[in-house]
C-alpha cells in the first residue's frame, strides 16, 4: 500500500456530548489493537459493547479486510464501504460480478483503475474554469487542453499556464500552484477556499461521509484524508470525526447506539434481532428497534402504539364521539348546556338549529312539527359512526390508562431503591449480616421488571384479536399484575425489629412468585408466536 494511502484520524464518539478528543491514530496500516469488551451472552444472543475506541478498531478492521482482497486506495475503500452501508460481502460481491465502473460511478468515486491525468511540471499550473459566461484568456506559452461541451452547465477548461499560477474556481485569485488542491476528479481550489467550504458542510449542514467536490457540477466525494488535512481547527476536526463514528455505527446493520441520553457506547451483534441487550450504563434495549425492552409485543406494534399515542388520532376519537356539526357551516360544535336551541357562532353562519335532530329550529314550535319522532333510516348512519368512534375511543383509554399506571408506578419503582438502601442499613442494625439483606435490593429488581412487562402486556392486548390463547393470557396477566401490586405493598410497609422476620419470608415468597409468574405470561406468549396463536387488529 502506498505511503499516501495512510492517514491520520483521531477518532472521537459519535455522541458529541463527550467533547474530548480521545487522540487514535487511523492508520490503516497498523495493527488495531483488540481492546473491546468481551462477548456477553443473554439467552444465547450474543453481543459486544464497544467504546469509542473499540469503534474505531471496528471500523479499522472492516477496511482492512476488504482492502486485502479488492486493494484500491483505503480512501476510496470506506467510501464504498459506507455506500454499501458496512456490508462486507456485498460490496465484495458487487466488486468482481458486477460492472466495477458503474460501481464506482453510483458511488461518487473515481476509478482507481483509470489512468490519471499527468501532474503539470515544474513551473506550469492548471487553470481550471467553471464559469460557462467567461472564457478562458490564454497568454504566450499557454495551451488549451479542455473545452467547454455545451453552454446550458458549469465547464471546466484546463490551462497550463507557463508562470506556475492558477486561478482558484471560487474566488477567481491567481495563486501559485503549490496553494492550489485538488481531489481525483481533478478540480482545484485554493487551500483557504477548500477550508472554508468544508468547514461549512461540516458545522453548518452536518455533512460527514457525503461532502462532494465543491465544483457545481461534481459528485465525487471528497476523501477522508484531503478532509483532515485542510481541515486545521481542532473543533471542526472533532466534529467531522463525530459524524463519520456516528454515521459508521447507524449505517451499519450490526452495530447501534446505546439510547440513554449521554451514553457513548454502541453494541455490536452477531446478527441483528429484536433481542435485548444491556449496556455497561446498564441500560437494556431492544437491538432492533432501540426502544426499551419491550416483551412481550413486537416491534412494528410497539412503533403503532408509539405513534397513536402521540399523533392526534384519540383526539379526532373524542371529536367524534362528544361533538356536532353545524348542518348549515359545517363547524364543530360541543354542546355544554341544557337547552337543544343551538345557535351557531360562526359570524358568517349564525344558524338556528335543533342540537337533537340537527334540523332548523324555527318549527320545532308549530304543533305539525315532531322531534320526538325517530326515523331509523335518516339516523342509523349517523348513530353507527357516533357509536364506533365512542367505543374505539374507550376502548383505547381502557389500555392506555393501565399502560400509563405501570409506566408511572414504574418511575416510583425505580425511587424505591433509595428507601430501600435506608431499610438495609437499618436491617443491618437488627443484627442482620449485608447477605441476609440483599433480599430487598433483589425484591425491587423483579417488582421493576413485572412493571415493565406488564406495562407492555397492555400495549399487546389491544391489538389483539380475541380467542381461546387470549383469553389465557388475559388470566396470566391478571395473576402476575395482582402479585405485582401485593409485593409493591410489602416493600412500601414500615420495617420495625417486631416485624422483620414476617415481612422478609413474605416479600421472599412473593417476588419469587411474581418472577415464576411473570415467565410464564412470556413463555405463553413466545409459544403463541411459534404456533401462530395470534391474531392482530387495528383498532
Amino acid at each position: 500500500m502506498d505511503s499516501d494511502e495512510e492517514y491520520l484520524y483521531d477518532c472521537d464518539s459519535g455522541n458529541e456530548s463527550s467533547g474530548d478528543d480521545v487522540g487514535l491514530d487511523f492508520d490503516i496500516e497498523g495493527d488495531a489493537e483488540s481492546g473491546s469488551s468481551k462477548y456477553r451472552d443473554t439467552e444465547d444472543y450474543p453481543y459486544e459493547v464497544l467504546s469509542t475506541e473499540d469503534i474505531t478498531r471496528h471500523m479499522i478492521d472492516c477496511i482492512k479486510e476488504v482492502n486485502s482482497v479488492v486493494n484500491i486506495p483505503v480512501t476510496t475503500t470506506r467510501i464504498l464501504l459506507n455506500h454499501f452501508k458496512w456490508d462486507k460481502e456485498k460490496l465484495m460481491e458487487r466488486f468482481y460480478d458486477g460492472d466495477q465502473e458503474k460501481l464506482f460511478s453510483e458511488a461518487h468515486v473515481v476509478s482507481p483503475f483509470k489512468a490519471t491525468s499527468k501532474s503539470p511540471k515544474k513551473g506550469e499550473g492548471l487553470a481550471v474554469y467553471h464559469r460557462p459566461s467567461r472564457s478562458a484568456v490564454l497568454g504566450k506559452g499557454d495551451s488549451l487542453e479542455g473545452s467547454p461541451q455545451d453552454s446550458g452547465r458549469v465547464h471546466s477548461v484546463l490551462v497550463k499556464t507557463s508562470n506556475g499560477m492558477e486561478e482558484c474556481e471560487i474566488c477567481f485569485l491567481n495563486m501559485p500552484s503549490a496553494m492550489m488542491t485538488g481531489i481525483e476528479c481533478g478540480h482545484r481550489f485554493c487551500t483557504s477556499c477548500w477550508t472554508e467550504y468544508l468547514t461549512t458542510k461540516i458545522i453548518d449542514e452536518g455533512m460527514g461521509q457525503t461532502i462532494s467536490c465543491a465544483a457545481h457540477s461534481c459528485s465525487i466525494l471528497v476523501d477522508d484524508h484531503t478532509v483532515m488535512r485542510l481541515i486545521v481547527d481542532p473543533k471542526v476536526k472533532l466534529k467531522y470525526q463525530h459524524l463519520i463514528t456516528k454515521s459508521f455505527v447507524e449505517c451499519n446493520r450490526l452495530l447501534r447506539w446505546c439510547p440513554y441520553p449521554d451514553c457513548n457506547y454502541a453494541i455490536k451483534v452477531q446478527y441483528p434481532d429484536a433481542r435485548p441487550v444491556m449496556c455497561k450504563c446498564r441500560n437494556v434495549f431492544c437491538f432492533n428497534c432501540g426502544e426499551n425492552w419491550h416483551d412481550p409485543v413486537k416491534c412494528h406494534l410497539l412503533r403503532r402504539w408509539i405513534k397513536k399515542c402521540d399523533d392526534d388520532s384519540e383526539t379526532s376519537n373524542w371529536i367524534a364521539a362528544n361533538t356536532k356539526e353545524c348542518p348549515k357551516c359545517k363547524v364543530t360544535i360541543e354542546k355544554d348546556g341544557g337547552c337543544n336551541h343551538m345557535v351557531c357562532k360562526n359570524q358568517s353562519c349564525k344558524a338556528d338549529f335543533c342540537w337533537v335532530c340537527l334540523g332548523p329550529w324555527e318549527p320545532h314550535g308549530s304543533s305539525w312539527y315532531s322531534c320526538n319522532r325517530y326515523d331509523e333510516d335518516e339516523a342509523k348512519q349517523a348513530r353507527d359512526a357516533q357509536e364506533k368512534s365512542r367505543a374505539a375511543l374507550q376502548r383505547y383509554l381502557f389500555y392506555c390508562n393501565r399502560y400509563m399506571n405501570h409506566m408511572q408506578s414504574l418511575k416510583f419503582e425505580h425511587k424505591l431503591y433509595a428507601s430501600v438502601k435506608e431499610k438495609m442499613e437499618e436491617m443491618q442494625q437488627h443484627n442482620m449480616s449485608w447477605i441476609e439483606v440483599q433480599f430487598l435490593k433483589k425484591a425491587v429488581d423483579i417488582l421493576c421488571e413485572c412493571r415493565q412487562t406488564l406495562m407492555f402486556t397492555y400495549v399487546f392486548a389491544y391489538y389483539l384479536r380475541k380467542n381461546n390463547q387470549s383469553v389465557i393470557f388475559e388470566d396470566n396477566q391478571k395473576d402476575v399484575e395482582s402479585a405485582t401490586e401485593t409485593l409493591s405493598e410489602y416493600l412500601e410497609r414500615d420495617i420495625t425489629q417486631e416485624n422483620l422476620a414476617d415481612i422478609k419470608q413474605k416479600v421472599q415468597d412473593k417476588y419469587r412468585y411474581c418472577d415464576q409468574r411473570r415467565r410464564k405470561l412470556l413463555e405463553h406468549v413466545h409459544e403463541g408466536y411459534e404456533k401462530d396463536w395470534w391474531e392482530y387488529s387495528e383498532p
